[in-house]
């Protein structure tokens, strides 16, 4: 650590400690209406509207109506083709189907993003593999090569029920996408396009990473496993929603090597905000120029003001903008 730490200072760079990561300000925040099984697990901006995904709901994601305070939630439908396999093993694919009754879903979409053209892809966590909705067609399953969940595997990620893939980005192109392994351990996966396969370059794993983590005071809970809630790419760099930590991480898209954090634990935790639970419930996350959408997602907890809705917060971007410190 301190031949790192020592590497950071001749190259003339400042390590960000963890106590250094400076605040985001939140401009407002929007009670969405209209989400059929509510729980907001992703968001995108696609050709200038923000889109929602549910975890509830395995036909349909949402347009969001941001034209006043309070949001409303358009639901655009599609029909799912089955799900093929992806390489999980018989028993983390048994849990997901047991649950799926009392989550209201069998797919668990916990992630949304677009390409440039338009097509959106969302991922499904309980059979680890990205939907297609493109702007004219059908959906289709993306034909992943099985070697993204073994590589995956191998490196102590998608071990455990319900803490498989989080988030996901796709490059404008529509050509490489990232996927976030959620927790125990966590970590940053890419895979490319070739013909009609994805598969992977030279590994698909980027990054693979585990522990505790104390989250905020605020929270005055005790250390949590590290996690990803989200994952948006932007001016060339991977962003990464960090539940727990309450923050946004700018990362290498090659490497996932962290480069600079922002908190948004200020204002996201003040008492009127607050859940009673011991977790944190930041699952949505989309940027641009001007900052930064964070979906929250409730759980169908109430919090302390007696919000009892989705919600989705605008925090400012930060000083000097998301590539300060390059």
């Amino acid at each position: 650590m301190r031949k790192a730490l020592m590497a950071l200072l001749c190259a003339g760079a400042t390590p960000v400690l963890a106590d250094a990561w400076p605040e985001l300000t939140l401009q407002s925040e929007h009670p969405v209406e209209g989400m059929r099984g509510a729980n907001l697990s992703g968001l995108a901006m696609c050709q200038g509207e923000l889109w929602a995904v549910s975890d509830r709901d395995d036909d349909q994601v949402y347009r969001l109506d941001n034209r006043y305070a309070q949001w409303h939630a358009e639901a655009v439908g599609f029909d799912a083709p089955p799900v093929p396999e992806s390489g999980l093993p018989w028993g983390v694919r048994m849990m997901g189907k047991a649950f799926s009754p009392l989550r209201g879903g069998d797919l668990d979409l916990e992630g949304i993003t677009c390409d440039e053209a338009g097509n959106r892809y969302v991922v499904s966590e309980s059979h680890a593999a990205v939907l297609q909705l493109p702007q004219v067609g059908s959906p289709s399953w993306l034909k992943i090569d099985p070697a993204l969940v073994r590589q995956a595997r191998a490196s102590g990620m998608l071990l455990h029920f319900n803490a498989l893939f989080e988030g996901i980005a796709v490059n404008p192109q529509g050509n490489q996408i990232w996927l976030a392994a959620e927790r125990e351990r966590r970590g940053l996966l890419s895979i490319r396009k070739k013909q009609s396969v994805w598969d992977c370059e030279e590994s698909c794993v980027l990054m693979s990473e585990g522990g505790p983590e104390q989250p905020p005071p605020e929270l005055k809970v005790k250390p949590q496993q590290k996690d990803f809630a989200d994952l948006a790419l932007f001016q060339g760099k991977l962003f990464t929603l960090e539940r727990m930590a309450y923050r946004i991480c700018r990362r290498s898209p090659d490497t996932g090597e962290v480069e600079r954090c922002w908190s948004f634990a200020r204002d996201g935790l003040t008492d009127a905000r607050q859940y009673n639970t011991r977790y944190g419930h930041a699952e949505a996350l989309s940027l641009d120029a001007g900052g930064a959408w964070i979906g929250v997602d409730n759980g169908n907890h109430v919090r302390a003001d007696g919000e009892a809705r989705p919600i989705v917060w605008r925090f400012a971007a930060p000083q000097g903008g998301w590539s300060a410190g390059l």
